[in-house]
């Protein structure tokens, strides 16, 4: 499916939040999705990763999450300065900003007239994933795909410790969790915490697990696991697939 592709600016707090678009062509109503970049922001690697969501028929909406302490636009390179950076982004940002954020892209979603009315979901990964989580607390949102979240049980997300653990009966769509068996920032007992709250909370979820490392999505890096990417990917579209059908 053919895409058409956007810049739109939302005012949050007083600061501009650019927000990329992608589309399908074909006039209609899509599903929306709210999609949440890592710490590097939305540079080649995860802008391909909105486009090709799109073209699945969603109108994919990712906002840059750090446009409280970045320039417009601006990308962080995934090298070892650009980690430094991007987690000095994360340390600054409130958990309270995240939220509003949040609310913000899922309101243009909710009043753009090809959004079709009541299916909206939230797709991220790494901080974008932990950022999915949270947004799935909105009861607006029928499902959250989060692909390595970092900082769940421990609370680091922001300024502060976020209360994402302690909030997961909040959720009321379906969740599905993309997780590397590999991932230091994600290990056993992390995940182990993890499932255990979705179960507890009785929240409908769905866990793939692959013998890959983190980040292992993003084609850019080298831990990139193409095999990996591809069944996660045919599990993400099935899994979006089945709840707006």
């Amino acid at each position: 499916m053919q895409i058409t592709k956007r810049n739109v600016e939302l005012r949050v707090d007083d600061s501009l939040m650019r927000v990329y678009v992608a589309a399908p062509t074909t006039a209609g109503t899509y599903p929306g999705i709210i999609f949440y970049s890592d710490i590097y922001q939305l540079g080649g690697a995860m802008i391909r990763l909105v486009n090709y969501l799109a073209g699945f028929g969603y109108v994919v909406a990712a906002p840059e999450i750090f446009h409280r302490t970045e320039a417009i636009a601006h990308v962080i390179e995934p090298d070892d300065l650009g980690r430094m950076r991007g987690n000095d982004n994360a340390r600054r940002t409130p958990v309270a900003a995240y939220d509003a954020d949040a609310q913000a892209v899922l309101e243009f979603l909710q009043a753009d007239s090809s959004v079709t009315p009541g299916k909206i979901a939230t797709l991220g990964f790494c901080i974008g994933g932990h950022l999915a989580f949270r947004t799935a607390f909105a009861r607006d949102i029928k499902a959250a795909v989060c692909c390595y979240p970092t900082g769940i049980p421990s609370g680091k997300l922001g300024q502060g410790v976020a209360d994402t653990i302690h909030r997961v009966g909040e959720i009321t769509g379906e969740v599905l969790l993309i997780l590397g068996t590999l991932d230091p920032h994600i290990p056993e007992n992390d995940r182990q915490i993890l499932i255990q709250a979705l179960e507890n909370a009785q929240v409908r979820h769905q866990v793939c697990l692959y013998a890959a490392e983190h980040t292992f999505m993003r084609d850019d890096g080298y831990r990139y696991d193409a095999a990996a990417t591809t069944s996660a990917w045919a599990e993400i579209i099935t899994f979006l697939g089945r709840i707006f059908t």
